[in-house]
């Protein structure tokens, strides 16, 4: 089942969004400290290429200092923006039965793009 949801994600938009997020990602390789922040997009970008398989927790493990400041960092400029987009999609998926497990897809990926710094992204099974 996931590798018929991750086709379906990657053809009605899922590979924009993974486009989307990789090109910021470079954007962000650019700049000396751009760099964490751009791992951290890295890593929304493979959420967003394939996101059916992949659970995302938060605060499971000791992450530090850093890692709250630069999520604060992250919510200040772009967070907030991101995850709102997500929802937004998240809302119009979920109109339609079919659309439900897009819609949840998006709402981790807004999860994942509020505090990227932390989380941990695992596969099912």
């Amino acid at each position: 089942m996931n590798t018929i949801g991750n086709l379906l994600w990657m053809i009605l938009g899922g590979f924009i969004i993974f486009l989307l997020y990789l090109f910021g990602s470079l954007i962000l390789f650019v700049t000396i400290i751009g760099i964490p922040f751009g791992i951290q997009t890295m890593k929304m970008a493979v959420v967003a290429l394939t996101p059916f398989g992949y659970n995302i927790k938060h605060g499971e493990r000791s992450s530090g200092c850093l890692s709250i400041i630069m999520n604060i960092i992250w919510i200040l400029f772009a967070g907030i923006e991101i995850a709102i987009t997500h929802l937004v999609f998240a809302l119009i998926c979920a109109i339609s039965i079919v659309g439900i497990p897009f819609a949840i897809q998006h709402v981790k990926l807004a999860s994942l793009s509020l505090v990227p710094f932390g989380a941990d992204i695992t596969t099912k099974g």
